[in-house]
């Protein structure tokens, strides 16, 4: 099976989702305490060692949408971050969380819907999803934001995410973005963010995607 497909792992009340393209191996998963996920187990998840309540928490903290989860009992599911939130990470990616419509997002996927890891390098070769080819290219950027932006009326629902052929990634919806440091930096409910890697005002787009011949596919 190809890492483009998601693999289940199946337990007694819990099913986990792993889309392997999607994942950047942050470590959220095998760094968690306890024996759902080991590496070098097999299988390395085993949903039936943790509790469902368990289950939910150490999916929820994957960063990218590569692992989900559903359980029989369909009280316990996991729901949108109360605020939409673009964290810029120190040379990497955009780190993305909230109630997310992405464009294109793969249906076996379902935690895209509240986490995501989008490119910023622009050499991604699973654009506009981050594979790590920010590490391989040298890619800098320590995640200043010089902007603030204009505040909009809350701070959650929909955020509508569409990664423009050749050009930036527009994104519609109350959202906050924040700094490489953690610093809350940017509200607002309209914003274009670069995604070529060479915006001399990153994280948004100043064009500079025509400059370079930005070719997104």
């Amino acid at each position: 099976m190809s890492d483009s497909e998601a693999i289940k792992y199946s337990g007694k009340s819990a099913r986990v989702s792993w889309r392997g393209s999607l994942c950047i191996h942050i470590g959220e998963c095998g760094r968690a305490k306890g024996a759902l996920f080991v590496g070098g187990r097999q299988p390395w998840c085993q949903p039936d060692l943790a509790s469902d309540d368990e289950v939910k928490d150490v999916v929820m903290r994957c960063p990218t949408g590569a692992l989900s989860v559903e359980f029989d009992d369909q009280s316990i599911l996991e729901t949108a971050s109360p605020e939409n939130t673009i964290n810029v990470a120190y040379n990497g990616p955009l780190f993305v969380r909230g109630q997310l419509e992405i464009e294109g997002a793969p249906s076996d996927a379902p935690g895209l819907k509240f986490r995501a890891a989008l490119c910023r390098c622009g050499q991604s070769k699973n654009k506009p999803f981050c594979d790590n080819s920010h590490e391989d290219t040298g890619f800098k950027d320590y995640g200043a934001v010089g902007e603030t932006g204009e505040p909009s009326t809350g701070s959650g629902g929909p955020l509508a995410i569409k990664a423009v052929k050749n050009g930036p990634l527009l994104i519609k919806g109350n959202v906050t973005i924040y700094s490489g440091s953690g610093r809350s930096s940017w509200r607002g409910d309209q914003v274009a963010l670069c995604r070529c890697g060479v915006s001399e005002n990153k994280p948004f787009c100043d064009g500079s995607h025509k400059k370079v011949g930005f070719i997104s596919d």
